[in-house]
Formats: C-alpha cells, sequence, structure tokens
C-alpha cells in the first residue's frame, strides 16, 4: 500500500491491532454472530507527509451502510458544541439570509439545524440512510452521496458556491482524502472558509488513545499533515484552535490559497508544537505498540480482578470507541455481561466482536452493579452526571484510557 496522500511507501508501523469487525456494525441477533466479518486493523504512517493511516482492508460503502447506528443528537455535550460553533461561525464570518453554508457528513442534522434556526440557507450531505432520515425529518436538506470532486462539481451547478463547508469529524472517514478535499475546493465561494475538526493525532499518541482507532477512521489527523493536503487541492490554512472534544481535538480553518486572508500565528504554533512533540520523527510511533498493549493488558488483568472477587461489573456506552478497547484486549460477555446505551439505534443489539448485549440505560439500577466501566471516556464527565443519581453510593466509575482510574 501506498500513502493515500502522497503516494509513497508506508514502512513504519504505529500499531497492529489484530483482526476485528467494524466497530459500528453492531448485530440484530444471536444468529448474526456467524456471519460476523472481521477485518485486519493496521495503521501505518507516511514518513514523507506524516499522514497516518488505516491500511486498506474494507471499502467505505461497507462502514457506512443504510443502517450506520452513530447518531450525533444522542450527546447533549455534543449537540452545545455544535450550537457554540455555529453561532461562532455566524459571528466570525458574518452569516446571514444571503449567505449559503453546506455540511459534509450532516449525521442526523444535529449541527446543521442551528443554522437552519439562524434562518441561514443550507444543504446537507450525508451518505448513511438512516441519519440522513433524521435530519430530513428537521426540515433539512439532505443529499444521499459519497462526497469527491465530480459531486461537487455537480453540485455547483445546482446550488449556490458556500461561503462557508462544514467539514467537521468526517476528514478522517474518508478512504480518497484528496478528492473529498479538492470537492472542498470546487464548492467555495471566491471569499468562502471551510472549517475541519478532527481528534488530534498528539493527543492518540500522548494519551494513549488507540481506542479512536477503528476502520472507518481512515486517518488519524495532525496539521502536519492536514496543512499538506489542503496545500495540494488549493487551499490554506489560517487559522487553528484546539478543542477539549474527543480527548482533545484540533479545529483548523482553511480558504482558497489565493484568497486575502491572513493566517494567523496559530497556524506556526500548533506546527511548532507537533514538531516538539516529534510527529515528524519516526520514533514517537515506534513506542506506541507497547504502550497500547500495556493499557488492554491492565484492564483485562483488572476485570478479572473483580470477576473472582465476586464483584459485577457492567458497561456503559456502546461507542466504537469500547468496542476497539474490548475486542483488543478479548473482553467479552464473560467479564462484561452487558453494556448500557442511550441511543434506541443500538438498544437491542449486541456489540461487534465481543457480543456484549446492548440494554436501555433505565435497566441499569436493577443490575445493581459496583462497578460501572464507561467506553466513552471522552464523554465520562456528562455520562457520570447521569448516572450517579440511579446508582447505589458504592458504586463506582471507571475509564480505561488513557490509564486504568476512577471517576
Amino acid at each position: 500500500m501506498k500513502c493515500r496522500h502522497c503516494h509513497h511507501s508506508l514502512d513504519l508501523s504505529l500499531v497492529d491491532l489484530g483482526c476485528m469487525p467494524p466497530s459500528n456494525a453492531y448485530l440484530s441477533s444471536t444468529g448474526d454472530f456467524s456471519k460476523e466479518q472481521k477485518y485486519p486493523l493496521k495503521v501505518k504512517v507516511c514518513q514523507h507527509c506524516w499522514l497516518v493511516q488505516t491500511q486498506d482492508f474494507t471499502r467505505a460503502d461497507e462502514l457506512f451502510t443504510a443502517d450506520y447506528a452513530y447518531f450525533s443528537s444522542t450527546s447533549t455535550s455534543w449537540l452545545q458544541h455544535a450550537a457554540a460553533y455555529v453561532q461562532k461561525a455566524i459571528n466570525d464570518l458574518r452569516l446571514n439570509s444571503a449567505s449559503f453554508v453546506v455540511e459534509l457528513a450532516a449525521n442526523d442534522g444535529y449541527l446543521l439545524r442551528n443554522f437552519q434556526q439562524a434562518g441561514i440557507p443550507n444543504l446537507g450531505i450525508e451518505p448513511t440512510k438512516a441519519t440522513a432520515e433524521a435530519a430530513r425529518s428537521l426540515g433539512l436538506t439532505i443529499i444521499s452521496e459519497f462526497f469527491g470532486q465530480t459531486f461537487a462539481a455537480d453540485l455547483v451547478n445546482q446550488y449556490p458556491k458556500a461561503d462557508l463547508v462544514v467539514a467537521n469529524n468526517v476528514l478522517a472517514h474518508v478512504p480518497d482524502i484528496n478528492d473529498f478535499v479538492a470537492g472542498i475546493a470546487v464548492l467555495l465561494a471566491e471569499n468562502g472558509v471551510c472549517s475541519f475538526e478532527f481528534p488530534h493525532l498528539l493527543n492518540l499518541l500522548n494519551e494513549y488513545q488507540f481506542d479512536t482507532i477503528y476502520h472507518e477512521h481512515y486517518s488519524y489527523l495532525s496539521l502536519l499533515s492536514v496543512q499538506k493536503i489542503l496545500l495540494h487541492s488549493g487551499l490554506k490554512v489560517y487559522k487553528v484552535e484546539q478543542l477539549p472534544t474527543h480527548g482533545g481535538s484540533l479545529r483548523v480553518w482553511a480558504c482558497l490559497a489565493e484568497a486575502e486572508k491572513v493566517v494567523e500565528s496559530s497556524v506556526e504554533a500548533m506546527l511548532q508544537q507537533e514538531i516538539e512533540f516529534g510527529l515528524a520523527d519516526a520514533d514517537v510511533y515506534r513506542k506506541f505498540q507497547q504502550e497500547v498493549n500495556q493499557v488492554a493488558d491492565a484492564l483485562k488483568f483488572f476485570l478479572q480482578q473483580q470477576h473472582q472477587a465476586g464483584r459485577k461489573v457492567v458497561a456503559y456506552g456502546a461507542a466504537a470507541k469500547g468496542n476497539t478497547l474490548l475486542n483488543y484486549a478479548d473482553i467479552g460477555v464473560e467479564l462484561l455481561p452487558v453494556v448500557f446505551d442511550a441511543a434506541p439505534s443500538k438498544q437491542g443489539k449486541f456489540l461487534p466482536g465481543s457480543h456484549i448485549p446492548i440494554k436501555h440505560p433505565e435497566e441499569l439500577p436493577d443490575y445493581k452493579p459496583d462497578l460501572v466501566l464507561v467506553l466513552p471516556w471522552n464523554l465520562s464527565t456528562e455520562i457520570r452526571a447521569q448516572l450517579k443519581p440511579q446508582l447505589a453510593d458504592s458504586c463506582e466509575l471507571i475509564v480505561a484510557i488513557p490509564r486504568l482510574k476512577y471517576l
């Protein structure tokens, strides 16, 4: 395999997580267990452009299927994050009823509805059927297609060019990253801007966030690599913000290379921070596998101890990241008999790989757990506040990333 951006050879490995099913491929019944598809999950590093990327074993249309189970609106803190982003974009970019906003990967309309409520014309692109239908039910205009340069050329024949293209938490999900970014350049108006949010590679390495690695995350992004990828398609990065979301993310603002926007000092500052951490040095990548193994082994050993002591442990949050963690650590129903999740799209199903059943959170108190393992650790504050009133005072909450700790 060659680098999906610069096509250089990939000789440096970040991590090999073995074979596992796609992390959002939830199973509807026990009869599906024997038919479950598993694929190697290996991540390589390009030492030319420093794009970190999965080795290709699956196609996007095999991962982002019609019944794709991730609905963004499930998390209240995520809804607040989206609303704050929209208000900031409206204020900073002076968007109004004459503007046009396009969101790529609009999911269930969790973000775009804020532009709609503000009276700003908009369009959403969302390839997965269930989430697109949820967005349409809010009155949003959604086109269900995978986005790329050819599709963008068709769009600009039907719609105005965009004053803002929102591509938040999608850049990591596209297999042909050059085609995707080239499409954004086609969509942008002369003075239009685009924003990208993505989990920051620096945090993934520094906080051992290997559970954010799964097949549908094709890329693990730094500003070092993203700046190169955008420039290749005629886009320049002019501002960077650091965000607490997803365990530490970047929000990158870009415009057409010939636009008059001044590049802010935040860009150079972040590039310097990444270089000082070692993101342009092979050594920082070589030690990651060992650190991953220590995290996974520590969790399994801890759960085995609790099981032997007769303590009841359950999980909360049937998140994709939890599936990577449980499958790599080889944890199943014998150590975690059930997981609870607020998303109706997941309830009554089974986690991929581990086959742990997913229940409605209202059933949690009936289990009288001694411990709750919170799998979406990035939402642990929100989840702790939700669960504590339902649980016995003696019940404790834990997370496994970056290290095993009590909340």
